[in-house]
């Protein structure tokens, strides 16, 4: 039987993801964890999954993904600035950010749902000049 000194400090991976503040609310890192969204160690995982440090974390929110080497388990859900010292953001996954977030400023404005009648007649007559 393992003695409870010996054992390294372990932590929910949607506890641990809602403490280091990549999601608002444990309930929404719950369902980003049940949905395949964070992957431990390359490995889908279920919520109840114990993370230590030095696992590797895979996170997808919206168009980013994060990859996020675990560096400690916190005992609370303190200020952002604590929050970023449980984890560490690998070069590749900031880079890869970057480049996601610059494509996004130059794409287009996506339009703001169908057009209107003023829309449509100049969308009219736009073609009818062509």
């Amino acid at each position: 039987m393992v003695e409870e000194s010996t054992k390294a400090p372990s932590l929910r991976i949607d506890k641990w993801l809602w403490c280091a503040r990549f999601f608002k609310s444990r309930s929404q890192a719950t369902d980003a964890v049940n949905g395949g969204l964070v992957h431990v160690n390359g490995e889908r995982v279920k919520a109840s999954r114990a993370i230590q440090a030095q696992d590797t974390l895979l996170i997808t929110r919206d168009d980013d993904k994060m990859e996020v080497v675990v560096q400690g388990i916190p005992s609370r859900r303190g200020p952002a600035s604590e929050a970023q010292t449980f984890y560490v953001e690998s070069q590749e996954s900031v880079a890869a950010r970057e480049v996601r977030r610059a494509r996004r400023r130059l794409a287009a404005p996506a339009p703001d749902g169908r057009p209107d009648k003023h829309d449509r007649r100049a969308i009219r007559d736009l073609r009818r000049k062509e």
